[in-house]
């Protein structure tokens, strides 16, 4: 089979990354005189990198965050925030146990950029995430009810290992699509693990979705399997401006 012939091969079969490395990898080892082993063991090799990275790709977009956020680049000195728990969360042990996570405090203590660093490291690794304004997403399942399809965001969100809901309590929304998240977060309930910051003490939850009942089912369901981590009310934005 001539070169050509090998390319197009790998081409037909999707083995990308092997395409991309051949005439590297063939060169190099036809220099050394190395057996044919090794050669196709650097072949898989490049494959293998290929796939993961594009794999990695497709699921950071897929995932729509706003802005890639690093937990490496927070500031955790003169925080009330645990760290170390923090990392924890990072590596993803909250998704294999099916726990949710919520992270409490004041506007600009850090919330939205722990929440999304936390995420984006699990969903670097190996999981699939979603990442959505709170409102956002209220209006998506208000459409989704008009249009006569109730429920169908709640079977496609079913196949995430995690969804990150933003700004809890920052705008408020009708009671009808309260209701709708409701439902929706006792669909997710167990089975995908969520993601969410807020700026309300639990106690005031009912303020946002009007019913002091519902809220106390929710606020149930939310905090079953939960990780709460409080960031405190002194803006971090605030400290670190120039």
């Amino acid at each position: 089979m001539e070169r050509h012939e090998i390319l197009e091969a790998m081409t037909e079969l999707k083995l990308y990354g092997m395409r991309a490395a051949f005439d590297e990898i063939a060169g190099k080892g036809l220099a050394r005189r190395d057996e044919i082993f090794p050669l196709l063991a650097s072949l898989i090799r490049a494959e293998r990198t290929h796939r993961q990275a594009r794999s990695i790709s497709y699921r950071m977009s897929g995932a729509k965050f706003p802005i890639l956020k690093d937990i490496g680049k927070f500031v955790f000195a003169n925080t009330p925030i645990d760290e170390d728990r923090v990392r924890e969360l990072a590596t993803g042990s909250f998704v294999d146990a099916r726990r949710n996570v919520i992270f409490i405090g004041g506007t600009g203590t850090g919330k939205t950029h722990l929440c999304i660093g936390v995420a984006a490291a699990v969903v670097r690794a190996r999981a699939k995430g979603r990442f959505f304004n709170l409102v956002d997403l209220v209006n998506q399942l208000e459409q989704e009810k008009a249009a006569g399809r109730t429920g169908r965001l709640a079977e496609k969100l079913l196949r995430y290992d995690l969804i990150a809901i933003d700004e809890l309590g920052y705008l408020p929304f009708s009671q009808p699509g309260g209701q709708l998240l409701f439902h929706l977060i006792s669909k997710l309930y167990e089975n995908t693990s969520l993601l969410i910051t807020t700026n309300l003490a639990f106690a005031d939850w009912p303020q946002v979705f009007g019913d002091a009942r519902m809220t106390t089912a929710m606020l149930d369901r939310l905090t079953h399997h939960c990780d709460i981590i409080e960031t405190g009310n002194d803006s971090w934005r605030f400290k670190n401006r120039n």
